[in-house]
C-alpha cells in the first residue's frame, strides 16, 4: 500500500510571515502587547468580512466566551440558546459558563449545520439566541433560519471558526447574525498561531466585548460617552479602574496581529485552492458508499468530509485501517469529536439525551475529516479516492 504521508494539518505560517514578524521585532523598541498592530488587524479584518466592528482576542474559544459573557449583560435573566450537538466544545461551554441553558437541534446531512426545521421545533418564549456553527467550511444558513430569527426577534450568533470566506447567496458567513466568531488556530484557513475574532455591527455589543476582553475594565471602551456613563454612575471610583462586570484577560499581542495581517492578504487565494481540492475529492468518491451530495455552493472547506452513506461498521473499520496504513491522518466524528452530547461534560447534565439526534450520531460513528491545505498534492487526492472506493 502506497504511503501518502498526509498529515491532518500543515503549519501555514510561511517564510514571508516570519520575515514580517522579524521586521517588526527589529524596529527600535517594538511594542509587544496589544496596540496599534491589533487595531490595524481589526480594521482590515472588518473590511474583508464586511462588518463595522471586530475585536481580536487570544483564541476562537475566547471569542465564544466573550460573546456570551457580553450577551449576558443584555439578558441578565438568562434564557435558552439553541446549539448543535455537532460543534466544538467551546461553543457549548461558553453558553454554559455565561449562565444560559443550551437546547440542542439536529443537523442537516448536506451542510452538517443545524437543520432549520429542527431549530424551529426547539424555539420557546425563553429562547434568546441561536448559536449556529458553520461546520468545516460548509455554509449552514438558509432563508428559513433567517426568517425565524426575524419573526421571533431571536439573535443569530454565527460560529465561523472553521469557515473563513464561506458565503450564502454571495454574502460572507459571519455577517448575517448579531455577532460572529472566528478562530485563527494554526490549522485553520489562516493563522495567528493562536487567536480569534468577534465581529458585529452593534456598537453597544462591540464595547461590551472590548471590556470583556480585558477584565471588564470600562476604560477599554472606545466611546467617550460609554466611559462617561459609568464614571458618572460611580463617582466613588477612579475612571481608570471601573470594572463593569467580572471578566478575564483574553487579549492577544502585537506579534499575533502582525501574522494575521500578513496571512489575510492571501486568504482568498488559498480558499479558492482549498475549495477546488474538496470538489476534486468528492467528485471521485463512490456515491454508493460515501456521501458526496453536500451543498457546496459558498463552501470554503479547510478539511475533507468523508461520511459513509449508510451505517456500515465493517466499511467504517476498513476505511480507518486503510487510511492508517496509507499514512493519512484523520479524525472520526468530524468536527469536535462527533456528538457533543456523548461527551462526559454533557452526559452529566443531559444523561441519554444524545440518543435523540440521529443525524449527528451517524456522523459520530460513520464520519471523518481529513486535512485539506493549499499545497496538498493533487495526485494524493486521486490516490486516496481510489483507495477508499476499492474497499
Amino acid at each position: 500500500m502506497k504511503n501518502l504521508d498526509w498529515p491532518l494539518m500543515r503549519n501555514n505560517i510561511t517564510r514571508e510571515d516570519l520575515d514580517r514578524l522579524i521586521d517588526y521585532l527589529t524596529q527600535p523598541e517594538p511594542k509587544l502587547t496589544q496596540g496599534e498592530q491589533v487595531e490595524a488587524f481589526e480594521r482590515e479584518w472588518s473590511q474583508w468580512l464586511g462588518v463595522k466592528y471586530s475585536v481580536f482576542v487570544n483564541s476562537g474559544s475566547s471569542a465564544n466566551e466573550i460573546t456570551f459573557l457580553a450577551l449576558r449583560q443584555r439578558f441578565p435573566e438568562g434564557g435558552e440558546v439553541i446549539v448543535p450537538p455537532l460543534t466544538w466544545v467551546s461553543d457549548i461551554a461558553a453558553v454554559l459558563h455565561a449562565g444560559f441553558t443550551p437546547v440542542f437541534a439536529d443537523i442537516h446531512p448536506k451542510t452538517l449545520g443545524m437543520n432549520s426545521a429542527e431549530v424551529e421545533k426547539k424555539l420557546t418564549p425563553r429562547t434568546k439566541a441561536i448559536f449556529l456553527t458553520h461546520i468545516l467550511g460548509y455554509n449552514a444558513i438558509d432563508e428559513k433560519l433567517l426568517q425565524l430569527c426575524k419573526e421571533r426577534e431571536i439573535l443569530l450568533i454565527e460560529d465561523v471558526c472553521e469557515s473563513h470566506g464561506a458565503t450564502f447567496q454571495g454574502q460572507k458567513c459571519g455577517t448575517f447574525g448579531f455577532a460572529s466568531n472566528f478562530s485563527f488556530y494554526y490549522a485553520h484557513h489562516m493563522s495567528t498561531i493562536e487567536g480569534g475574532m468577534i465581529c458585529t455591527n452593534d456598537e453597544e455589543f462591540y464595547e461590551l466585548c472590548r471590556l470583556a476582553r480585558s477584565h471588564g475594565m470600562v476604560r477599554e471602551a472606545q466611546s467617550p460617552i460609554f466611559r462617561q456613563r459609568y464614571a458618572e454612575a460611580h463617582p466613588d471610583l477612579h475612571p481608570a479602574f471601573i470594572f463593569a462586570f467580572a471578566a478575564h484577560n483574553m487579549r492577544s499581542t502585537e506579534l499575533n496581529a502582525v501574522l494575521g495581517r500578513s496571512q489575510l492578504k492571501r486568504l482568498d487565494a488559498n480558499n479558492t485552492i482549498r475549495t477546488r481540492n474538496l470538489q476534486r475529492f468528492l467528485a471521485q468518491l463512490d456515491p454508493k458508499k460515501f456521501r458526496t451530495d453536500f451543498i457546496l455552493e459558498g463552501s470554503s472547506n479547510y478539511a475533507f468530509t468523508l461520511i459513509l452513506r449508510e451505517p456500515d461498521s465493517s466499511l467504517r473499520d476498513r476505511c480507518m485501517d486503510a487510511m492508517t496504513h496509507a499514512g493519512v491522518e484523520f479524525r472520526r466524528g468530524t468536527s469536535g469529536g462527533g456528538n457533543q452530547l456523548r461527551q462526559p461534560y454533557l452526559r452529566r447534565l443531559f444523561g441519554n439525551e444524545f440518543k435523540n439526534y440521529p443525524e449527528v450520531d451517524h456522523v459520530h460513528f460513520y464520519g471523518f475529516y481529513i486535512g485539506n491545505y493549499p499545497d496538498l498534492e493533487q495526485d494524493k487526492i486521486d490516490d486516496l479516492s481510489q483507495l477508499l472506493n476499492n474497499l
